[in-house]
């Protein structure tokens, strides 16, 4: 993977939408459930927002990102509390079954090779591990793959790479979109259109621009998230059997299920 993502990427200090922001809150908290005394390793980590949630519940936390420039960013505000490392979530530094949890948030779609990371996890989990996935919900009319990505995986795509691998799965949903506000209502069909003829903003000041048209104002990207930063509500289950079309973004819960050598 050549690119190095600074620009696709939710950093610490961005100007973002509050929807961004009460998203990756979200995600961490969801994610929080699974992770209370257990061994976590989260790839693809970004700038960190969760990190410190995370630590204060797992009994050990490995984490890192593909992007030496982007750890930087995270290093400085965690200053020694997480240790963040460089590397591919295809090829993870890790021991064979040494983990319990493995996060991956936003970024499936960003890897050249989703079956081999799915065969890493199956690598480092102990029998009954979780992969947690959080992803941008592709099945979506009005959706906007992003730049640099490979492929995008919803429900139907999740179910079939996880169980070709060993892996039963659950699916939930965030962010239904019946609560979205009237203006995002009102501008979904226009957001299909831009798609569809490749006009969406690619550079970091026109997406400004664009979210301040979509969400009004803009605020700071925090460094790390807090508990009760926003009110935490329960995904939606989401059937195993057909795209989900109401929701803005799909979470995985795909568990490990070693077979019992006889």
């Amino acid at each position: 993977m050549a690119n190095d993502f600074l620009s696709v990427t939710e950093l610490a200090g961005d100007e973002v939408s509050q929807e961004q922001v009460e998203r990756i809150s979200h995600r961490y908290h969801w994610a929080g459930q699974f992770c209370r005394g257990k061994d976590v390793i989260e790839a693809a980590c970004g700038t960190g927002q969760g990190l410190g949630y995370l630590a204060g519940l797992a009994k050990s936390l490995r984490v890192g990102d593909f992007s030496e420039e982007i750890l930087k960013i995270g290093r400085r505000h965690y200053d020694g509390r997480v240790s963040l490392q460089q590397f591919d979530a295809q090829d993870m530094p890790f021991e064979n079954l040494s983990a319990d949890i493995v996060i991956l948030f936003e970024a499936i779609y960003y890897l050249p090779s989703a079956e081999k990371f799915v065969s890493e996890c199956g690598r480092v989990l102990r029998n009954g591990g979780k992969v947690l996935i959080a992803t941008a919900n592709k099945d979506l009319y009005d959706f906007n793959p992003s730049p640099y990505s490979y492929r995008y995986y919803g429900v139907a795509e999740l179910k079939e790479l996880f169980s070709h691998q060993g892996f039963s799965v659950e699916f939930f949903g965030a962010w239904p979109l019946q609560a979205l506000s009237l203006r995002q209502k009102v501008l979904r069909p226009v957001k299909k259109m831009a798609v569809r003829f490749n006009l969406m903003p690619k550079s970091a000041n026109s997406k400004k621009w664009l979210k301040r048209i979509v969400f009004g104002s803009l605020i700071p990207m925090p460094a790390e998230i807090t508990e009760g930063m926003y009110p935490y509500m329960e995904p939606a289950p989401l059937p195993t059997t057909v795209p989900d079309k109401i929701h803005k973004v799909i979470y995985c819960a795909a568990t490990l299920q070693r077979k019992e050598k006889g």
